[in-house]
């Protein structure tokens, strides 16, 4: 299967994404792994991403969808692929279009994770990070410490990342509204949106995903 991934912040989409890559066997593509290896990788597409983020600015269209080609053309995607964070909005959508036509390839699906706005600012606003190893992730509601602001597992302070505040989080949705969730009614026009409830516990959702996939 081919399938975009479409959801705001916070909806899961990272956790989701692997689960169902993993169940569908076929590779999980990220804009945030593709500039990564293209980065480290030395390529062309990834000297210009750099020379763009060094600068502040942010990657244009043309660069972010040359480095999706480039892995969908690979090997382990012939089956199929994952895409998560890519279109970001309308015309990478279209130009998503074009790249599969030319391979003579198409969509099978389009999976929106439906979250209400309340809930991702919840989720998001509510994580705790420790100072000492930011691989140790609370949350005031789900999973909180035994000691408030005390990391179980090493002891360090936890504290809320800037991006986590609900100021900034509100501000990521704005943007995801008036940028990103247009190509929802791009695809519904092409009668590839599957729409499902991110709700719930992350095997739930999962089990939900599956079953709506096999249906589209």
């Amino acid at each position: 299967m081919r399938i975009v991934l479409v959801g705001p912040p916070g909806a899961g989409k990272g956790t989701q994404a692997a689960f169902l890559a993993k169940n569908l066997d076929i590779p999980h593509i990220s804009t945030g792994d593709l500039f990564r290896a293209n980065i480290s990788q030395g390529t062309e597409l990834g000297l210009k991403a750099k020379a763009f983020m060094d600068a502040g600015d942010l990657v244009p269209d043309e660069v972010t969808i040359g480095m999706a080609k480039d892995r969908m053309e690979q090997p382990d995607a012939a089956n199929g692929f994952l895409l998560d964070g890519f279109p970001r909005n309308v015309a990478q959508a279209e130009a998503l279009d074009v790249v599969l036509k030319a391979e003579d390839m198409q969509l099978d699906a389009v999976l929106d994770l439906e979250v209400p706005e309340d809930e991702v600012v919840k989720r998001i606003a509510g994580r705790r990070i420790c100072r000492n190893d930011s691989a140790h992730v609370f949350h005031v509601t789900y999973t909180p410490p035994k000691s408030e602001g005390v990391c179980d597992v090493c002891g360090g302070e936890l504290y809320q990342r800037d991006d986590d505040s609900e100021a900034t989080v509100r501000r990521r949705l704005e943007v995801y509204h008036t940028q990103t969730e247009p190509i929802i009614d791009y695809y519904r026009a092409q009668n590839l949106v599957v729409t499902i409830s991110a709700l719930g516990k992350v095997d739930e959702v999962t089990g939900r995903a599956m079953a709506a996939l096999k249906k589209s």
